[in-house]
């Protein structure tokens, strides 16, 4: 991967309050695709077993339409 680089020049202006100048640091690019990565996968998981417990839910209490429902929602999430 090509890495990214920041530069930054810092100028004092003369009309400028004496406030220190912040610098912002740019989080790296891979850094951003593993937590992005990592939040998918969670979201992922935490949404099919949500999903999981409704069709359980919605066996138990003999409710078809709530079951055919929710496993049309659920397919996405067997498919690989």
């Amino acid at each position: 991967m090509k890495k990214q680089k920041q530069s930054y020049i810092l100028v004092k202006y003369e009309s400028c309050s004496p406030q220190p100048f912040k610098a912002k640091k740019e989080i790296s690019y891979e850094i951003k695709l593993a937590s992005r990565l990592f939040l998918d996968e969670m979201m992922f998981s935490h949404n099919k077993a949500r999903i999981e417990k409704q069709i359980n839910s919605a066996i138990d209490t003999d409710n078809r339409a709530e079951f055919h429902k929710l496993s049309k929602t659920y397919q996405p999430y067997i498919k690989e």
